[in-house]
């Protein structure tokens, strides 16, 4: 791809971008969140059409229109935010548009199921290809999505935050997969903010800031250091930005909670000022115990008190009127409206605060998103940009700030910094650090074992939907967490 250029209303997300690509390498791509990342990969899958310049594949210039056309040329896209249909299953999503047929005309459903079910085992899934894709978890369909590039015998693959979702064990079985089709002579493009993952696996890095070309080198010759100085323009030192914060007396206790199969009898507590984070394999039941808390789920039994007093919680609604914020794990789905704009998705959960007799006062509304836009350092042309033109990383910041608005007591962290780049992972580790300062509580459900350990005051594990046991801050170890994290005991605590 040569001097790309591409531009929104707004913004100019590329600019005179080059990158190149050698037969059987892993290149990485990596920035920061809006350095143009996404719109690069998309111009290339044929999501996004380029104002300008050049892209030769196999040495000939190609016109990429659409991802049918990407898809003819062998080139597949793992993107960042799943593209699945929930209400097909598994085999169904793998093949789409390339059905299994017999005679050329009729589902071969048996042939589809078959080869589906070689494909998941593949990638160390073990599930029936019937499945809908709705009954599956956020990283079970990251690796439906790999299994779907893999089944297209690619001779290019772009690969976008792939592991954003994954636990340790599944990240092992993607390198795998990744080093055998390097080895077979497949291109890929990876994309991460885990640079630990790009120093294993890729050959060369290119890096992208404010929509320009840095560099492309070596990744032998570079260290973490020199990568992100040259990511973010400066020096960046402790991204777990923890601050000691005074630790006051418990305020939040939940007991004996269980909702449907997920999350079996769960209790535990909450300090004012604290960070209690919550670790565990995928499909532990974190998530589901949080939103059973929250009343996005229903709870089947269990009890909930704050401040010493039992409350009830039915639905968001009443958890918003008790204090407690949620940042979900699936930002686009689950945290904004995409088609609204930053100032309506800042304000959307303490519309009463910026309203006089149901009405909003524009001038409210307008001094709270401009405060929180410049308070978490949201990078948009305005407040009146749409979500959906955002980065993953302020796109976050922006579900963070709805929460922020109703001055939170309890702040539920679902991943917060899922799929953003080590400079926004820093702000928003200082961010909850200072919450906790002002009184606020924090619960962080984090997949990654060095967040956990570098933020949390205290751990709490679980496994198939029960609590294991918890950790304080200086007990902890990676190796502790992992071992009841894969614990099949099953009493409650250690």
């Amino acid at each position: 791809m040569e001097k790309i250029y591409k531009s929104f209303p707004g913004v100019d997300a590329l600019k005179d971008v080059s990158i190149s690509i050698n037969k059987g390498e892993v290149m990485a791509l990596t920035g920061e969140n809006g350095a143009g990342k996404s719109t690069l990969i998309n111009i290339l899958s044929g999501l996004y059409q380029k104002d300008s310049g050049e892209i030769y594949f196999e040495g000939k210039p190609v016109n990429i229109t659409s991802p049918l056309d990407a898809q003819k040329m062998d080139i597949s896209t793992i993107h960042q935010e799943l593209n699945l249909m929930p209400n097909l299953s598994i085999g169904e999503n793998i093949f789409i548009a390339r059905e299994k047929r017999k005679l050329n005309i009729l589902l071969d459903k048996k042939k589809t199921n078959s080869d589906a079910s070689d494909l998941m085992k593949l990638v160390g899934l073990e599930i029936n290809p019937t499945t809908l894709v709705k009954d599956l978890s956020i990283a079970q369909r990251q690796m439906v999505e790999v299994a779907k590039a893999l089944s297209v015998n690619s001779k290019l693959i772009i690969m976008d935050e792939p592991t954003s979702s994954l636990t340790d064990r599944e990240v092992e079985i993607l390198m795998g997969i990744i080093r055998k089709l390097r080895d077979q002579g497949v291109s890929i493009i990876y994309i991460s903010h885990k640079l630990s993952e790009i120093f294993d696996i890729a050959d060369r890095v290119t890096v992208l800031r404010d929509g320009n070309t840095i560099d492309t080198v070596d990744i032998k010759k570079f260290s973490e250091e020199m990568l992100i100085q040259m990511m973010v323009g400066r020096e960046l030192k402790d991204i777990f930005a923890k601050i000691e914060s005074k630790i006051g007396e418990y305020i939040f206790e939940v007991k004996n909670i269980t909702s449907g199969k997920m999350v079996k009898n769960a209790s535990f507590k909450l300090k004012k000022g604290e960070i209690l984070g919550f670790a565990g394999l995928v499909g532990s039941g974190r998530s589901e115990l949080m939103r059973a808390i929250y009343g996005i789920d229903k709870m089947d039994q269990g009890e909930i008190f704050l401040d010493g007093k039992k409350i009830s919680i039915r639905n968001p609604s009443q958890a918003i009127k008790y204090g407690l914020g949620f940042v979900p794990e699936d930002r686009k789905l689950q945290g904004l409206i995409l088609g609204m704009a930053v100032r309506e998705n800042i304000t959307l959960s303490s519309l009463e605060k910026v309203s006089n007799y149901c009405f909003i006062k524009p001038s409210s509304e307008k001094a709270v998103s401009v405060g929180f836009i410049e308070k978490l350092s949201i990078k948009t042309p305005s407040q009146e940009q749409k979500a959906l033109n955002l980065s993953g990383g302020n796109q976050q910041k922006v579900v963070i700030a709805k929460w922020l608005a109703i001055s939170p007591k309890i702040l539920i962290l679902d991943e917060p910094t899922k799929g953003v780049d080590v400079g926004a992972k820093k702000e928003i580790h200082y961010l909850m650090s200072k919450l906790t300062q002002e009184g606020v509580s924090v619960i962080m459900i984090s997949s990654e074992l060095p967040e956990i350990l570098g933020m949390s005051d205290r751990i709490v594990v679980m496994h198939k939907g029960v609590i294991k046991g918890e950790f304080l801050r200086g007990e902890a170890t990676q190796e502790k967490i992992l071992s009841l994290a894969l614990s099949e005991m099953t009493d409650k605590n250690i």
